[in-house]
């Protein structure tokens, strides 16, 4: 069993990032628009701390996170804007500090859960790593949002390949979502790391594969690029149309982003 720790300490790493994004933002600059539609800075940041309140609910009181589950049942269109925007009307300052009280909070419970330990999700149950993974891909997500929106430039990592891994994992996943048969047999993804590493999952000699930047293919499973804006190649029919599809969070398919120029 893989020892977690690794990932959980990049999760930190990417939060503290973005907090240092953020901490000395004016009032005007939290309700600047990201391109998330109808979602602000404030609203990237609050969505963050509500769903690390959910998963350290998770981690720790199973019963109030199944409370959690069935309002969102009842709601399932509407309840992940509705926390966004719950946090987004706090004071900045407060939001701040609610997101970085239940962060931390979250860490401590993800590094003293037993080995072996699952927790309840919205989808099927996570393990430690697959939490903190999960975490980490959302983070970054709405942590480019947030640089969109500033317009500043934010170098990638290689902690990225913790968000590979995952979009790689979610294939079947982003197959299913939309009513369709995943593929029966896996792919070859062969990306390049931001420090030039080469990464790579499935077989070598995989007839469907896909290759390009690392940092592309996390631009495109979390929806933050589209993909005609992305230097991702496929080969076979298979690949291709992952590429159209992909999505390494849980939920309803999403929309994605429009081309750039698409606009104009």
């Amino acid at each position: 069993m893989s020892d977690p720790s690794p990932v959980i300490d990049d999760l930190c790493r990417e939060s503290e990032e973005l907090d240092f994004l953020v901490h000395e933002l004016t009032v005007e600059d939290w309700a600047l628009a990201t391109p998330a539609p109808g979602w602000a800075v404030a609203h990237q940041i609050a969505h963050l701390a509500w769903t690390d309140r959910s998963a350290l609910l998770a981690a720790t009181d199973p019963e109030a996170f199944d409370r959690d589950i069935e309002k969102a049942l009842a709601s399932p269109d509407g309840f992940v804007d509705e926390g966004a925007e719950q946090g987004a009307a706090l004071p900045p300052d407060r939001l701040l500090a609610e997101w970085r009280a239940g962060r931390q909070a979250l860490e401590k419970a993800l590094r003293a859960a037993p080995a072996g330990t699952r927790f309840p999700w919205y989808g099927p149950p996570m393990s430690v790593a697959s939490m903190a993974t999960a975490r980490l891909m959302e983070t970054w997500a709405h942590g480019q949002d947030v640089a969109d929106a500033l317009r500043v430039p934010r170098p990638p990592t290689d902690r990225l390949r913790h968000i590979v891994h995952l979009g790689v994992r979610t294939r079947d996943f982003a197959f299913g979502v939309r009513g369709l048969a995943p593929p029966g047999e896996p792919f070859r993804v062969e990306v390049t790391a931001p420090s030039g590493a080469l990464w790579t999952h499935g077989p070598e000699d995989a007839a469907q594969r896909v290759t390009g930047p690392a940092l592309d293919l996390c631009l495109l499973v979390t929806q933050r690029a589209h993909r005609a804006d992305l230097a991702l190649r496929a080969e076979g029919p298979d690949a291709d149309r992952w590429l159209d599809i992909a999505q390494a969070f849980a939920g309803l398919p999403g929309a994605g982003r429009a081309p750039r120029g698409a606009a104009e």
